[in-house]
């Protein structure tokens, strides 16, 4: 359990200045429900109000802000548009922190940054591999979209010390923007009446996380102030195969038609690797005492439903 003195404990859990950046992602509008539903001052700005890459626009929003924390969402996350365009990649995910950083030690922000289980290279610990990786483990990104998500955490870590959280997550998923339930539950229902077959890479393991407990975690980690490094991510590891699949079942669809591909025989072949195995553990949540994240079916249940409303 996690103990915060009194007057901090006012000033943050009730009395919280959030500014959310990327406010018009997935989990920049997850984040924007959370908070405002907790009672914080919500500020939401989206890339076109803010440009991370701007270093004196960065400057002046946050300052004229004066949040408490920043909720930092703000990111490139195409993948292989990373890939072809590395130095946009590292503006964006690696300066844009450095920006941020350097305005919140001007302002006394605490920066909650999010990252990726991009930042490992898909091999896992232990002595044969396969094992998940816990917050103490080596990085070594395969891709510029994992080296500049890298890059970024170390701007923040290096320029804000115990000021900065950093989030790593995995395989979002949620209401809002786009994503790969929301791709599932799209394909499964345009193509129900001719039973078409969508094929899913089935050797690229890893656990889904939804943006309504990534979001809620976010929030109790810059609540308590805890400085460091988190991994937040749904349990129970599995493969995207298997995440489609049980897509087409909460959605009333037949699961059967959901057959699995290595991702060697993707076509057309993709520009940047992904890791076969990115299982992240959640130790330092277990350490300080706050809530693991459910099991990822009953939440996915929950998003399939909800989208086909």
């Amino acid at each position: 359990m996690v103990f915060i003195c009194g007057a901090s404990l006012n000033k943050w859990t009730f009395d919280m200045r959030v500014l959310i950046t990327g406010a018009n992602g997935q989990l920049g509008q997850e984040l924007q429900r959370v908070c405002a539903g907790a009672g914080d001052h919500v500020v939401a700005l989206t890339r076109a109000q803010l440009d991370v890459t701007k270093r004196e626009e960065v400057l002046q929003h946050l300052g004229a802000i004066a949040a408490d924390v920043v909720l930092h969402t703000a990111a490139w996350t195409n993948v292989d548009g990373c890939e072809l365009d590395p130095t946009r990649a590292y503006e964006i995910n690696a300066m844009g922190c450095r920006h941020l950083a350097e305005a919140a030690n001007l302002t006394g922000a605490r920066v909650v940054g999010v990252s990726t289980d991009y930042v490992f290279n898909g091999a896992g610990t232990g002595p044969h591999g396969g094992g998940p990786y816990n917050e103490w483990d080596s990085t070594a990104p395969v891709s510029h979209y994992g080296r500049s998500k890298l890059g970024g955490e170390q701007e923040l870590t290096t320029l804000l010390g115990p000021d900065a959280t950093i989030v790593r997550t995995s395989w979002v998923c949620g209401e809002f923007g786009s994503n790969f339930v929301k791709t599932m539950v799209r394909l499964a229902r345009e193509g129900a009446a001719e039973s078409k077959v969508v094929t899913v890479v089935d050797d690229q393991h890893g656990t889904p996380t939804f943006t309504p407990h990534l979001a809620a975690t976010i929030r109790a980690l810059a609540v308590s102030r805890l400085p460091g490094l988190f991994h937040v991510s749904n349990a129970d590891p599995t493969t995207w195969f298997h995440v489609a699949q049980a897509v087409f079942e909460a959605a009333g669809e037949d699961p059967h038609r959901v057959r699995p591909v290595s991702t060697a025989e993707l076509l057309p072949q993709r520009p940047a690797a992904r890791p076969q195995y990115s299982v992240l553990d959640n130790a330092a949540l277990r350490a300080v005492g706050l809530p693991a994240l459910a099991d990822w079916q009953e939440p996915l249940a929950e998003l399939v439903a909800a989208l086909r409303q």
